[in-house]
């Protein structure tokens, strides 16, 4: 799995997964449930991840829609 971007936007989130799931890529949250225990102080960020193979083009969808993602975490 790869690792796209990190945020504690809900919106953001529902809305990348949306757009990838629109596009045939699977994406997972990671972190989600950890970051509502924490409640809202916004410690512990969700982490939208791909599967290794479906990256460069999970990437590009998102640089198209102008948001930044990151670069070669791998987990």
């Amino acid at each position: 799995m790869i690792e796209l971007l990190r945020t504690n936007d809900p919106v953001m989130l529902s809305f990348l997964t949306a757009l990838l799931a629109a596009e045939g890529l699977e994406c997972i949250v990671f972190d989600l449930h950890a970051s509502i225990i924490e409640g809202s102080i916004g410690a512990i960020q969700r982490r939208l991840m791909v599967a290794s193979d479906d990256a460069p083009r999970a990437r590009r969808l998102l640089a198209e829609a102008g948001i930044e993602v990151r670069r070669g975490r791998e987990t």
